[in-house]
C-alpha cells in the first residue's frame, strides 16, 4: 500500500474474485437502487442462486424494515468470512482503471482509497472530501450494522473531481496497453458492460497523483472558484454512495482510538470520476409518495399560494417535455417547473419567485413538513421518468417529476452554498449505477 497524504489518497490492496468465478452473477447493482421495485431484486436472487456473489454480502434497501433485514445483516458478515476462508479472492495492489458502458455512454473511473481523516459530511464542512447533499442520519444504522465487524468492504461509492482539462483520469484512456486487463463482461439485467485494468506502472500512478495535487493547490483553487482563503480546498465531492462513506466515517471515528491510525478502516475504497466526463450524465431523482391522504396539488397550492400555477397536461410526454424545457437556472430564476403525477393525471407546476435556487430544494422544503403533518405515509426517491409516472398513477400514491441540475455547477455550488438538499441529483439512471465488483479487507 502507498499513501499520498497531501491528496488524502491510498493505493490499496484490492480483492477480486479468482479466475473462473461467474462475474455476471458476482457483480450486482448498488443496494440503494430499485427500492420500490422488489421484483428487480427477486430477479437478481433467481439469477444468482447459490453462486458466489456480492448479492450475498449486501443489504438491498428494498428489505429495510422487512423481516429479511435482520437475516441479511447477519448472513452478510458470515458469507464474507466464508469467502475469505475459501480463498475466493485474488489480491491486486495498485490502481484499477475502469470503463463502464451503459445507455450508449462510456464513463471512466479509477479505483482508489480515500482517507476518512480528510472527510466530514456535516453541513459547513471545509474538508478535502465533502458531501454534496445532506446526509440523512436515519439511513446510517442499517449500514453501520453491516459494516461493524465486517471483514470486507464493497464500494458502490462514486466520488467526483472537477477536472475540466482532463488531467487525472483521461490520460489513462490511451495507456491501456501498459495495463493488465482484469475483467471485461456484460452486467446483469441490461446494465451495460464493465471493464477493469490493473495499473501497476508507477510512472502513470504518480502522473495521476501529481495532477490531483495541482487541482488541490490552494492558490489555484481560490482562483478557479473566485473564493478567499476562508474556503477550504474541495478536491473530492460525493457523487453516489454518500451514506456508505458516512457509515465508514462513523465507524472509523468509533474505533480509531482502539485500532490506531494505520488501520485499514481509516480508508474507504471508492471509484473516482471526473464530473466533466462526457459519459457521465446528471439525472434528477424524483419523489414518490405513498399513502397520500390529501390532494398533492391542493396541498402545494395552499403552501405556495399565488406563486404556484398548476396546468393540466394531456399526457406524460407533455408534462416531461415542459419540465425539461424549463430546466434549472442560476441565479434564482423567475420561475421553476416540475411535474405532478397523480391517479387523476399529469400537471405542470410552475413556481414563481422561488425561495431556493433549485426546484428540488423548494419541493423538499414543502414535502418535509407536509409528511410530518400526515399528508402522506412515506416517501421514496426513484430514478427514471417511467418509474415515477408508473408509481405516481397508482391509487393512494403521487409522484413529483423533477428537472435535472447542470453537473458543471456542482462544485461551485457546494463550495459557496454548502451541501445541496438530499437526493438532488443522480449520476445516470438506475441501471447505470455502480455495481459491486472490487472488495478490500478492513478487519
Amino acid at each position: 500500500m502507498r499513501n499520498y497524504l497531501a491528496v488524502g489518497l491510498q493505493v490499496a490492496d484490492i480483492l477480486l474474485p479468482k479466475a473462473g468465478t461467474d462475474l455476471r452473477k458476482w457483480a450486482v447493482i448498488a443496494c440503494d437502487q430499485f427500492t420500490s421495485e422488489p421484483e428487480y431484486w427477486e430477479e437478481v436472487r433467481c439469477l444468482v442462486g447459490d453462486a458466489p456473489s456480492t448479492f450475498h454480502l449486501i443489504l438491498p434497501e428494498v428489505f429495510l424494515g422487512a423481516p429479511e433485514e435482520t437475516v441479511r445483516v447477519e448472513s452478510a458478515r458470515r458469507v464474507m468470512r466464508r469467502y475469505l476462508s475459501e480463498n475466493l479472492f485474488t489480491p491486486h495492489e495498485g490502481l484499477i482503471y475502469l470503463e463502464r458502458t451503459a445507455e450508449g455512454r462510456t464513463r471512466h473511473g479509477l479505483m482508489i482509497a480515500l482517507d476518512l481523516e480528510r472527510y466530514d459530511y456535516n453541513q459547513g464542512s471545509q474538508t478535502l472530501i465533502r458531501s454534496t447533499e445532506g446526509t440523512i442520519l436515519d439511513r446510517l444504522p442499517p449500514r453501520i450494522r453491516i459494516r461493524s465487524g465486517a471483514p470486507l468492504e464493497l464500494p458502490h461509492i462514486l466520488v467526483l473531481i472537477d477536472d475540466p482539462e482532463g488531467t487525472v483520469i483521461e490520460p489513462l484512456t490511451v495507456q491501456i496497453d501498459r495495463m493488465e486487463r482484469l475483467y471485461d463482461f456484460e452486467l446483469m439485467l441490461g446494465s451495460g458492460r464493465l471493464k477493469g485494468y490493473h495499473l501497476t506502472d508507477l510512472v502513470l500512478e504518480r502522473q495521476a497523483v501529481a495532477a490531483l495535487e495541482r487541482l488541490a493547490d490552494p492558490a489555484q483553487f481560490q482562483s478557479r472558484y473566485g473564493v478567499g482563503q476562508e474556503k477550504g480546498v474541495l478536491l473530492y465531492a460525493m457523487g453516489d454512495g454518500n451514506h456508505s462513506l458516512a457509515t465508514a466515517k462513523a465507524i472509523w471515528e468509533q474505533q480509531k482510538a482502539i485500532v490506531g491510525m494505520d488501520h485499514p478502516s481509516r480508508y474507504a475504497l471508492i471509484e473516482l470520476e471526473n464530473v466533466h466526463d462526457a459519459g457521465l450524465a446528471f439525472e434528477p431523482i424524483h419523489r414518490v409518495l405513498f399513502g397520500v391522504r390529501e390532494d398533492l396539488g391542493a396541498a402545494m397550492t395552499r403552501a405556495f399560494g399565488d406563486r404556484l400555477q398548476l396546468t393540466h397536461c394531456s399526457s406524460q410526454e407533455e408534462m416531461s417535455k415542459a419540465v425539461r424545457g424549463q430546466g434549472e437556472r442560476s441565479p434564482i430564476a423567475p420561475a421553476q417547473a416540475f411535474g405532478l403525477v397523480t391517479p387523476t393525471g399529469f400537471q405542470l407546476a410552475t413556481l414563481s419567485r422561488p425561495t431556493f435556487n433549485l426546484a428540488v430544494s423548494n419541493v423538499q422544503a414543502f414535502l418535509d413538513p407536509w409528511l410530518k403533518e400526515g399528508g402522506a405515509e412515506k416517501i421514496d426517491y426513484v430514478h427514471g421518468e417511467e418509474v415515477v409516472c408508473k408509481l405516481g398513477r397508482q391509487p393512494g400514491q403521487a409522484g413529483v417529476y423533477l428537472p435535472a441540475m447542470a453537473k458543471t455547477d456542482l462544485f461551485k455550488t457546494v463550495i459557496v452554498d454548502g451541501a445541496l438538499p438530499r437526493k438532488t441529483f443522480s449520476m445516470g439512471e438506475a441501471k447505470e449505477k455502480r455495481f459491486y465488483m472490487e472488495c478490500r479487507q478492513i478487519a
